[in-house]
């Protein structure tokens, strides 16, 4: 086993289920203990799910943290709480919320909800943590995109635009970033069974809108 020192320390967001929570789960079990990962969430209740898929213990190369990615004062006290650590990858996965329906009965609410943690969650972790990868020269950012950052999708609009978005942001990252040593990776992700439908937003049928 590697020492403490030696590991490679992750953040992810959004682990509390899906793609986040799997991926915390792989890398906190790793057989030869290579990483020691930081598993970020909104709701710490939702950390049962993550201790279950490892066998109800918290072994010592995972630590649960609170973070919000639509709320500053949250990103900030989990960068200081990192920041006696050298964090090799963030991996801004995995917040993410859908919005589906046609566009004309998506509200300016639900639109500005999507973007605030799609768009806006990941350019705000990047900032909280970006800083001192710079200060250091190495590092890796890995950005959860989506097929729909690829092309568009029926019904999914605004959902797409905001990966379009995601994903113009990350090129343009990852050229300013590579003399820092700082590599960028997008993940353009197809369908993944999650529980990513069940939370989806869908316009209320009842609504005016609908009318």
């Amino acid at each position: 086993a590697l020492r403490a020192m030696e590991r490679t320390t992750v953040l992810i967001t959004g682990c509390s289920s899906g793609i986040g929570l799997g991926l915390a789960a792989r890398l906190a079990a790793d057989s030869a203990r290579r990483f020691k990962v930081y598993a970020t969430m909104r709701d710490l209740a939702k950390g049962e799910r993550l201790l279950d898929h490892l066998g109800s213990h918290c072994p010592d190369t995972l630590e649960v943290l609170q973070l919000d990615v639509t709320d500053p004062h949250s990103l900030a006290a989990a960068a200081q709480r990192v920041q006696e650590q050298r964090l090799d990858v963030l991996a801004v996965c995995n917040a993410g919320v859908g919005l589906m329906g046609p566009l004309e009965t998506c509200s300016d609410q639900a639109m500005k909800t999507l973007f605030d943690v799609n768009f806006f969650g990941a350019v705000r972790t990047i900032q909280a943590f970006l800083p001192t990868m710079k200060r250091r020269r190495a590092g890796r950012i890995i950005v959860s995109s989506s097929i729909g950052g690829l092309q568009g999708l029926p019904f999914n609009a605004v959902y797409c635009a905001s990966k379009f978005a995601l994903e113009g942001l990350c090129e343009s990252l990852a050229i300013v970033l590579r003399p820092f040593n700082i590599h960028v990776t997008l993940v353009e992700c197809g369908p993944v069974h999650t529980s990513f439908l069940a939370n989806l937003q869908c316009p209320d049928p009842e609504g005016s809108e609908m009318q």
